[in-house]
Formats: C-alpha cells, structure tokens, sequence
C-alpha cells in the first residue's frame, strides 16, 4: 500500500541545528529521564533551529482531556503532561518551532496538547527539506511489517470510527485500559527484543518521499543503515536511540542536521529531577 506523506514547508533561515528524538516514554514514574529531558531543553535545545519529536514520547496517551485529570493533585498524570507541556511552550515561545510527531503509545495525541506545548503535529510520515537536503520522518512502527500481529492491531486501533468511540469512554477507564495494555506489552518484550523495520517497507517509503535518508525511532536499535533504494541510488536510514535514565544503564541521545549533514549525539547530562 504506498504511503500517504505529509510535507512540511521548506525553511532556509534556521538560527541552529535540527535536533530529533524519540522514545522518550515520559511518565511521572521515570523522574531521571524527564531530568535528562529537561536538561537538553536547556542546554542544546537553546542552540537548535528547531526540535523533532518522532513518537513515543508519552508512556501512554488516552487523549488530551489527561491534561484535565486531577488538577488539585500535582503527582498526577494530568499535572506531569500539563508540566511538560509548558516546558517545550516555554521553549516555543522563545522562538523554537517544535514538532512532534504521534508514536504507538501516543498516537491520541491531539491538536489542544500541541497549542498548549505550543508545538505542531506531524503527520507520519513526513518529509522535510533543509540543507540543500530532503528527508523523510517515521515514527518507524508502520515498517515492522513482519510483525504480523501488531500491524493487525494497528490497523485496528487506528480505524478513526474506533478512535471516536474510544474517546467517548470516560476517561478512568481509557487509562486503566492504557495501563492494562502497557503491562501486557512490558511481559512480551520481556519474551523478545522489538522486530526490526522491513527492508522491502523502507524501500517504498523512500521512493514514495522521493528521499534518500530517513529517520525513525521506534525499535530502540540506534544505528545508521546503508542500503541502495530500487533504482540503485544509495540510502541512508537513521535509527534513533529511546532514552532510559531510571533502570540500569542510562540510554539517551539524539541527532543533528546541519549544514554539515547528519550525526548522532550521545547524550549526557544531569540525571536528578530539577525542582519547577
């Protein structure tokens, strides 16, 4: 099936480096990775031209009305996302377009989460041009074609009329349901590591963008693929790292676009939670 690909507006005045992340899996109960995340907010992310964020960068996301949950409690999942929220907006209105781009954890995420975190959402998959340079963004879930079960059930759970009835269900039981299926998918991850993309996907993908590099996140096997697209042309599939900070040995990272091209930036930085 070829792909549907959303475009974004080429721009030629970027004050810094593009910077891309993925997999962040925020929640309240991953303090040392919202420390690594508020730490790159105030440290590279100042110097960027603008910040990509390529899924899963909530644990879990039922719908924007979470912003609403328990506004008296500021231990609760509404009080996190609005706190985040208003860190990436305090960056956006400085002046640093931000995007982000749904995952499969996070794929309600909705047009009033993006205008509070002042960000806008992407479509998946998207192209962008910069640098002289065209690239296309995945989340990167679409191309583990092999994985014959999930991709069942994402076509399922992405159906809008299931979406519209799912978000018509108060909102307690969507998050119980969120946190049953999160339990269920942490025992099978436990039984074997993420399918990889499908070469054959990947291949289409770059001749529907009509792009010879690609960047996604999803199966948490940072690396940088070279491979030639079906006319021979070679390409380049960047794989970005998820971020843990809170269970053995920390992963965090993300990658640059600039003038110079593409590099990965391992990631290090303050791992205790800064007091907001």
């Amino acid at each position: 099936m070829p792909f549907e690909i959303a475009r974004l507006p080429a721009s030629f005045h970027l004050r810094g480096p593009a910077l891309f992340i993925s997999d962040l899996h925020l929640s309240p109960a991953l303090p040392r990775t919202v420390a690594a995340f508020d730490a790159l907010l105030q440290g590279p992310a100042q110097a960027a031209g603008e910040l990509f964020i390529l899924g899963d960068f909530f644990e879990y996301w039922v719908g924007d009305d979470m912003l609403d949950t328990d506004p008296d409690d500021p231990a609760s999942f509404g009080a996190f996302a609005r706190d985040i929220a208003a860190r990436l907006a305090a960056l956006g209105e400085a002046g640093l377009p931000i995007y982000i781009m749904p995952g499969n954890r996070d794929f309600l995420l909705g047009q009033r989460f993006a205008r509070c975190a002042r960000a806008t959402l992407l479509h998946d998959p998207c192209v962008v041009e910069r640098f002289g340079q065209r690239i296309v963004l995945t989340h990167g879930d679409m191309l583990c074609r092999d994985d014959l079960a999930y991709m069942r059930y994402r076509r399922v759970v992405r159906s809008p009329r299931l979406q519209r009835l799912f978000l018509a269900l108060p909102l307690r039981f969507r998050m119980a349901i969120a946190e049953r299926l999160r339990a269920r998918s942490a025992g099978a991850q436990q039984r074997k590591i993420y399918d990889d993309v499908d070469h054959a996907a990947a291949r289409e993908l770059f001749s529907c963008a009509d792009a010879r590099t690609l960047i996604h996140g999803h199966t948490h096997r940072p690396a940088c693929h070279e491979d030639l697209d079906s006319q021979g042309q070679p390409t380049h599939r960047w794989v970005l790292t998820d971020w843990e900070c809170d269970h053995g040995r920390p992963r965090a990272g993300y990658l640059q676009w600039d003038a110079d091209g593409l590099r990965a930036v391992p990631y290090s930085a303050p791992l205790e939670p800064a007091a907001h």
